[in-house]
């Protein structure tokens, strides 16, 4: 692969960005089954949207964008920002304070090459930088429960059939790794 570079994303890039999340997005529910979910879709797609914005609108005070960028192409992305509304419902409000790292996505055409792991790295550098020494994350995408797993163990929590018979959803809380 040429080489990767791993940085914040530019204002006028909104556009190409939500692009990016309605691609993987829209894959990723094809890869899960999910094809008939196409109101969960658009919702997914707006709510990155909108934390994108939020990211623009706090100059990444309050949400931080990283984007992978190969050969001028944008090929993935991560966020780091306040924990969802189902994270500090299902933790009573106990995971509050911490950041979750959420909106990971790598281009169908670019998975399995470390991406997801560099832009982890350039999250954690960022979570490091602003003195948080822990995170939490969640998914309810099976593909990415497995990643998870083997990257950061059994999940602290485990909604079991939360979307629907045999489809559970799962939140870990870690530390920040130390480089």
């Amino acid at each position: 692969m040429h080489s990767m570079k791993i940085r914040i994303p530019k204002r006028e890039e909104a556009a190409s960005m939500n692009a990016f999340f309605r691609t993987v997005i829209t894959d990723t529910f094809a890869k899960e089954g999910l094809n008939d979910h196409a109101e969960d879709l658009e919702n997914e797609i707006e709510s990155k949207r909108l934390r994108l914005e939020r990211c623009f609108e706090s100059e990444g005070g309050e949400v931080h964008f990283l984007v992978a960028e190969v050969d001028g192409a944008l090929v993935g992305s991560i966020e780091h920002g306040p924990p969802s509304s189902l994270i500090l419902e299902v933790t009573d409000g106990r995971y509050g304070h911490l950041p979750e790292i959420g909106t990971v996505f790598v281009h169908p055409a670019y998975q399995r090459r470390g991406i997801g792991n560099s832009l982890f790295e350039g999250a954690f550098a960022s979570l490091r930088e602003r003195g948080i020494d822990e995170f939490c994350l969640d998914s309810g995408y099976r593909s990415a429960q497995r990643i998870w797993t083997k990257k950061f163990g059994e999940p602290d929590f485990r909604l079991r059939d939360y979307w629907g018979k045999g489809e559970d959803h799962m939140i870990w809380k870690r530390k920040v790794p130390s480089p």
